[in-house]
């Protein structure tokens, strides 16, 4: 984002938020905007899992990154490893 504008083309039916915690943002758009699919990167923190759980239970779809070497590396992280015990992730891809 740049001065409220992307900077890429992320579509006409893409909203992008900024200046607001993910977890906020992410609840926000839930409540109001009735999203599809969240995406948000360099997730990790108790408050982006609550977030991300909501989002799940509301039947919200979403694409979201993270930091780690290996499956062993991400589960370190106990916020996320309680999303992957629990069968929220469906998929997790290394690159």
């Amino acid at each position: 984002m740049y001065h409220g504008i992307p900077q890429n083309d992320v579509g006409i039916r893409t909203d992008v938020i900024e200046n607001i915690s993910k977890s906020k943002g992410m609840k926000m758009l839930i409540r109001s905007m009735a999203p599809e699919v969240i995406a948000c990167d360099e997730i990790g923190t108790k408050e982006d899992v609550n977030a991300i759980k909501e989002a799940v239970f509301s039947g919200v779809k979403g694409i979201f990154t993270m930091h780690g070497k290996d499956l062993e590396d991400i589960k370190e992280n106990t916020e996320i490893k309680s999303l992957i015990d629990n069968k929220k992730i469906e998929k997790i891809i290394f690159l």
